[in-house]
């Protein structure tokens, strides 16, 4: 079981690192558009849809925005040309208002799951908002990643997986060693505060080290220049402690979703591992948070 484990593992990885960074940005999407697809499916096991018709239908839900969003700035272009209207093609950034719903969904979510996760359990919902919540979540995941992989690089994408895997091999690891205060027995009792911790030592070592990637002399150097990179440093390091907090809670999530199902994995397949859900989900709740914060950094920087 652990060789298949290591071995799926492996070929996750090498798969990954050869989309970001051999892919063009528009491939990148359609391989984010394949994995969210197959987690959508999960997902709909998950929340009990049955019926293929209904099925097929959310998967189209999720299709079309994706299309709109990839062709977002060509429909300007057209609607512009139509109505002689060129002052349309200011809205070319409208999309990234649409980062604030998830973003506070998980801020929301990660609140509740805190302060009263056995009452979550208990709860029963609408398979209507559930149908809408993983449509949000999987969606703004998708969007944003790809967004991220277009406009920052792929280094900045490469940062964020390796942000999220480290903080997951660190939780394990500083949860084997000191673990003894679960965070959320209801949910999930193998996670531990004292992993989290190790979690977000990560997300700071990671914040640094992006830093000495891009080299200290700016940091040494005595002009104005150097005091805006050390504060975009401070900033990296607090989104990246940040972003994987909510990335922990996202995780929690899923595993939420899966106790009320009454199953342990979301799928099976990846042979070890699971389902794609149980590999993505730390991503999925990360990447809009993350992608808002990279603006925020950005556009105080340039200003």
């Amino acid at each position: 079981m652990l060789v298949q484990r290591i071995i799926t593992a492996l070929v996750l990885a090498a798969t990954v690192m050869f989309a970001v960074n051999a892919m063009p940005a528009p491939y990148f999407s359609l391989f984010l558009a394949i994995i969210t697809l197959l987690g959508a499916w999960e997902w709909l096991s998950l929340i009990d849809v049955q019926k293929l018709s209904s099925k097929i239908l959310f998967l189209v839900a999720l299709i079309l925005p994706m299309l709109g969003v990839n062709y977002w700035t060509v429909f300007l272009e057209v609607l512009g040309e139509t109505l002689e209207w060129p002052e349309v093609k200011d809205y070319s950034d409208a999309l990234e208002w649409l980062v604030i719903a998830p973003v506070l969904f998980w801020i929301l979510t990660m609140i509740l799951i805190r302060q009263a996760s056995t009452q979550l359990l208990a709860m029963e919902f609408k398979p209507r908002f559930k149908l809408f919540v993983g449509w949000l979540i999987l969606l703004s995941a998708w969007m944003f990643l790809s967004k991220l992989r277009a406009y920052y690089g792929v280094e900045m994408v490469m940062y964020f997986l390796l942000l999220i895997w480290a903080a997951d091999v660190s939780a394990f690891f500083a949860g084997k060693k000191w673990g003894k205060d679960k965070l959320s027995p209801e949910i999930s009792p193998g996670k531990t505060v004292q992993g989290m911790y190790g979690a977000l030592a990560s997300a700071v070592v990671c914040g640094i080290a992006l830093r000495l990637y891009f080299g200290v002399s700016s940091l040494q150097a005595e002009n104005e220049g150097s005091k805006l990179a050390a504060l975009t440093s401070v900033d990296m390091i607090f989104l990246s402690v940040l972003t994987v907090l909510i990335s922990i809670y996202g995780d929690l999530f899923f595993s939420l979703v899966k106790r009320q199902k009454g199953v342990k994995d979301s799928g099976s397949l990846l042979p070890g591992h699971g389902g794609v859900l149980d590999r993505i989900d730390s991503i999925v709740a990360a990447a809009p948070f993350f992608y808002a914060g990279i603006i925020l950094i950005s556009r105080s920087f340039y200003a």
